[in-house]
C-alpha cells in the first residue's frame, strides 16, 4: 500500500460524510469501506479517520452513538445539507478513488504477468482500452516535454486542454 497521504483532511470529511450518509457506521467500517472503493489503494489510518469523525460530530454534520467500546456514526440534517451543497467536489473524490481502484488493479495484473486470456476480455477486466492508455501516456510526455514553455506556448497549451476536456465532459467521440 502506497505511503503517504492520497486525500487532505477535508477530502476525507467529505468523504466519510458520504459513506456514513449511505449507511451509519463505524470508524473501522469507513476505513474498510475506503480500502475497498480504491482496491487497497486507499486505507487512511485510524489516526486520520477518528479525529476526521471527531470533527464532524463537533460541527454537528454527524451524530453518535455508542455500541459497547465503539461509536456508530450517523449522518444529521446539517450534514446533509453540506453534503449536498458539496456534491460536485464529493463526486469527484469517489471518482478518484475509483480511478485509482482500476489502476491499482491494472498495476497488479501487470506485475503478476495475468491475462483475462483475450484482449477483450483484457480490456474488460482491466477498464481501459490500450489506446486510451497509449492516448493518456501521450499527452503527458507532450506536457513533460513542454513544461519549461514560454507565456505564450503555456497559454496556447491550456486552450488547447480547455477545449479537450470541454469535449470529453460533453461525450464527444473522436
Amino acid at each position: 500500500m502506497p505511503r503517504g497521504r492520497q486525500f487532505s483532511s477535508d477530502d476525507l470529511q467529505l468523504l466519510l460524510l458520504a459513506l456514513v450518509a449511505e449507511q451509519p457506521s463505524h470508524g473501522y467500517e469507513l476505513i474498510k469501506a475506503l480500502d475497498t472503493r480504491s482496491s487497497g489503494f486507499y486505507s487512511p489510518s485510524p489516526g486520520m479517520v477518528y479525529p476526521a469523525l471527531t470533527y464532524l460530530e463537533e460541527v454537528g454534520f454527524v451524530v453518535s452513538q455508542a455500541e459497547g467500546n465503539r461509536k456508530r456514526y450517523a449522518l444529521t440534517d446539517a450534514g446533509r445539507a453540506h453534503l449536498d451543497a458539496q456534491r460536485e467536489r464529493v463526486d469527484t473524490l469517489f471518482a478518484r478513488l475509483t480511478h485509482l481502484a482500476r489502476k491499482m488493479e491494472f498495476m497488479r495484473r501487470a506485475f503478476a504477468g495475468e491475462s483475462a486470456g483475450s484482449e477483450a476480455a483484457d480490456d474488460a477486466q482491466a477498464g481501459w482500452l490500450p489506446e486510451f492508455v497509449a492516448a493518456r501516456l501521450a499527452l503527458k510526455r507532450a506536457l513533460l516535454h513542454k513544461s519549461a514553455a514560454d507565456a505564450d506556448e503555456q497559454r496556447r497549451i491550456a486552450a488547447i486542454m480547455r477545449r479537450a476536456t470541454a469535449e470529453i465532459e460533453g461525450g464527444s467521440g473522436a
